[in-house]
């Protein structure tokens, strides 16, 4: 493996991260709720009542990139994958988020966070597969 140093934005990156934290954190903290994106989508699909701060979470993640690209240039991204196996991954994670009661952010970012058993069960679980996968369709095949 080799590192694109052109394209390695380490501070970027670290403010990214710092930026997560502090939002699931002060999502946490002042509204005791958590910041796993397939329960904020599905609780909004599911017409809840707190609809609002969902609503406005979700379109924050949408808006932010594009805020950010006024000020930066975004990474040339390449999509090597064909169409069919695009929507075949997309619902095998979605397939994944829903038996593990939880996505990567969920349980990465907040349920770790919070010592939760469970949650560093799923992170380990996801990972491996990960692994697995990357190492099957990019070295051995």
């Amino acid at each position: 493996m080799q590192i694109d140093w052109l394209q390695f934005t380490p501070w970027s990156a670290l403010l990214g991260g710092a930026l997560l934290g502090l939002a699931s954190g002060l999502l946490a903290l002042l509204a005791g709720k958590i910041a796993g994106i397939s329960g904020i989508l599905g609780g909004l699909l599911n017409a809840q009542s707190d609809m609002q701060w969902r609503a406005a979470f979700l379109l924050g993640l949408i808006f932010t990139p594009l805020f950010w690209m006024a000020f930066k240039t975004p990474a040339d991204i390449q999509i090597t994958a064909n169409t069919p196996t695009l929507i075949i991954a997309g619902l095998l994670v979605g397939l994944g988020t829903r038996y593990g009661n939880g996505c990567t952010s969920g349980h990465g970012i907040c349920g770790l966070s919070r010592f939760s058993i469970r949650s560093l069960a799923a992170v380990a679980s996801f990972m491996t597969a990960g692994f697995i996968t990357v190492l099957l369709t990019h070295h051995l095949f």
